[in-house]
């Protein structure tokens, strides 16, 4: 069967498989939304996301301000649209990280055990011996909080699902036909590892990313929340949220409540594509 007819056959059960399930498609029309809104966010903002206004001051909802305007000002929408792309950035590169490290580190466990496997899997026990999100705190304090600070404590944390996914999945493979008849063909146990073992786990492990990149961008948001975050005035929806709830019990509700929403979708997204993703690339689904 050719490339271009399995591409085709993979479509066609994707388009069925989403026709069936509603809600995986409003999820990717969503993700879509998100996307655009990251890449022109600070083209179509109706204002400056940092300018501040004082006659403007925690101004309700209305015509000119949608989502209302914060303590200083500012105005709340164009602070929620711009910060998509901080928030989905820092999410995309702790993700694109861990993924590749645990594709790295879980293989070669699950391949070759022994000495090498203890290794590696004392090392991911030690890091899930810390509750995640304080050992991310710690990393953040060393390191200081910066975007890239967070984003390598946000992908330290990340990794033990994704080396313990890809060593049950290679553990489960590693003694089929398959990479038997490979072996007997004279291919280097690398070569086995790399061109037949690792291809096979790859949807195992995009699943697992889209559940891990509403965690991710959660842990970004609970970092800036807690003040390890970015630094203000750069729009960050955890920022946002942290500074708004000042303001909860006086009655200002829109300065915390707009970018929770957007938090809230962001994270629901992602994990209900995991979810349809998960059917889209399980060969059992297309039976």
């Amino acid at each position: 069967m050719s490339d271009q007819t399995v591409s085709s056959t993979f479509l066609s059960d994707a388009r069925h498989l989403i026709g069936q399930n509603r809600i995986t498609f409003a999820a990717g029309i969503l993700l879509v939304l998100f996307v655009v809104l990251a890449i022109i966010g600070p083209l179509v903002a109706p204002f400056d996301p940092t300018a501040t206004d004082a006659s403007a001051s925690l101004a309700a909802p209305s015509w000119r301000h949608p989502f209302g305007t914060d303590a200083l000002g500012r105005d709340v929408l164009s602070r929620v649209i711009v910060a998509t792309r901080l928030d989905l950035g820092m999410a995309f590169g702790a993700v694109a990280l861990s993924f590749a490290a645990g594709l790295i580190l879980g293989p070669i466990a699950g391949y070759f055990g022994g000495w090498i496997d203890t290794v590696i899997g004392r090392f991911i026990d030690t890091l899930m011996a810390f509750p995640l999100f304080v050992l991310a705190m710690g990393i953040v304090a060393a390191l200081g909080n910066s975007v890239a600070n967070i984003v390598i404590a946000t992908a330290i944390i990340n990794l033990p699902f994704y080396v313990r996914t890809a060593r049950a999945e290679v553990n489960m493979r590693r003694d089929l036909t398959y990479v038997e008849a490979a072996r007997m063909g004279g291919n280097r146990p690398w070569r086995v590892l790399a061109v037949h073992v690792v291809p096979n786990i790859l949807p195992a492990m995009v699943v697992q990313a889209s559940l891990n990149f509403g965690w991710a961008i959660l842990n970004a948001a609970g970092l800036s929340f807690i003040g390890l975050g970015v630094r203000p005035p750069t729009p960050e929806w955890g920022i946002m949220v942290s500074e708004g709830a000042t303001y909860i019990f006086s009655g200002e509700w829109w300065t915390f409540t707009f970018p929770g929403i957007a938090l809230v979708l962001a994270v629901l997204c992602f994990n209900l594509l995991g979810d349809g993703l998960r059917d889209i690339l399980d060969p059992r689904s297309r039976t």
